[in-house]
């Protein structure tokens, strides 16, 4: 009897650790396909035109407003072409388009969005500081 109630005991902690990765892997792709409002993100920056976007295959000029996002929120290319805003911790906002997908396997963070230097003068930040923590929301 008492090795029934262990192995019943057993198989529920599966049956919950297999159901509870299967919740993280959904809310996983969630979040690449539905509407982002004010996510918490660090803001580096990066060259647009040293090679070509992912979304268009072109070079772009860096004195244009353009963000790369991770994996995650890159979604496979669907937010290619789409404005996003950017929010500084001192309320300074910005709109971007995104050009770009920021790919962990690159060296970016899981919560990191790359801008171009454009970007950095429109808030008012110095892009010698390397990383700034900001918020980001798409826009309609």
């Amino acid at each position: 009897m008492a090795n029934t109630t262990k192995v019943a005991a057993i198989f529920g902690v599966l049956v919950l650790l297999q159901v509870s990765c299967a919740a993280g892997r959904h809310v996983q792709v969630k979040d690449s396909g539905e509407r982002v409002h004010d996510a918490p993100a660090v803001m580096s920056l990066t060259d647009f035109h040293s090679g070509p976007a992912a979304c268009d295959g072109k070079s772009h000029s860096n004195d244009l407003l353009l963000a790369s996002l991770t994996s995650a929120w890159y979604g496979g290319g669907i937010r290619c072409g789409k404005m996003i805003r950017i929010v500084t911790t001192r309320g300074v906002a910005v709109e971007a388009m995104v050009v770009e997908e920021c790919d962990i396997e690159q060296g970016c963070g899981e919560h990191e969005i790359s801008t171009s230097a454009a970007v950095w003068k429109a808030l008012g930040v110095d892009v010698g500081i390397g990383e700034l923590p900001v918020t980001w929301s798409d826009l309609d």
